[in-house]
């Protein structure tokens, strides 16, 4: 079955350190390489996006200077800076397509974006005949669930590999993939640790999905200290 690995938002702004650090942001970066390095052979597609935001203005009421971390955001992931880079943990040598989205309005899902050619993320998929995808990145309960939805949508499979995402609260993160299991997603566990998620878990996984070391299935790791003692969004604006 042709399958594609859909990346979102692995950028410095969104991991621990950047403008709207989510906590497991760079767990979640360090994941995908590895998957990479090890299934990237299983992708005919691999797609990352970024958001890509004007410098100036409020990019259509989406920045605000007393933000309410629902509708409105403070700056972040101002295109050609450093934080709207990817995380450099994040190895990009098998991407074969990028994303950027929310130039100079809102843009949650990587399916209202576009390649520097202007390909969408649909016209990519339907092209090459992509008939399933994984999704990772972040953050679940909002741009990985708005693309995971967008995808449900398009009509093809749709699994979240659920160690490699992270959000920015644990209950609206929980209820961003329940809705998306609602909707037809899989649940499965990541291939960070050589696993396969079409088949059994070397390291004895639950076949349920849930995850073995005991994080959230949001993906975060609530015995994961934040590195350096550098805040995270959840930690200065309480879970969402």
């Amino acid at each position: 079955m042709t399958r594609a690995l859909l990346i979102v938002d692995v950028q410095n702004d969104f991991t621990e350190g950047g403008a709207l650090a989510v906590a497991g942001g760079d767990r979640v970066a360090s994941g995908i390489t590895t998957l990479l390095a090890g299934h990237a052979a299983d992708y005919d597609l691999v797609v990352a996006s970024r958001d890509w935001h004007d410098a100036h203005g409020d990019n259509g009421g989406h920045f605000a200077g007393d933000p309410d971390y629902v509708d409105t955001w403070p700056v972040h992931c101002v295109a050609g800076t450093t934080g709207a880079d990817y995380d450099p943990l994040l190895d990009t040598t098998a991407i074969t397509h990028h994303v950027v989205k929310g130039q100079g309005r809102p843009a949650y899902s990587m399916f209202e974006g576009a390649t520097a050619e202007g390909e969408t993320v649909a016209e990519l998929l339907s092209a090459h005949g992509v008939l399933a995808v994984d999704v990772v990145g972040i953050a679940t309960d909002h741009c990985v669930r708005a693309t995971a939805s967008d995808a449900i949508a398009h009509g093809v499979r749709v699994r979240i590999l659920t160690d490699l995402v992270a959000g920015v609260g644990a209950d609206s993160s929980a209820a961003a993939l329940a809705e998306l299991a609602h909707a037809g997603a899989e649940l499965a566990p990541g291939r960070a640790d050589g696993s396969d998620p079409d088949g059994s878990d070397p390291d004895g996984a639950d076949p349920d999905g849930s995850n073995p070391d005991g994080s959230d299935l949001d993906g975060s790791d609530p015995d994961r200290s934040d590195p350096g003692g550098r805040e995270t969004l959840d930690a200065r604006h309480g879970a969402r």
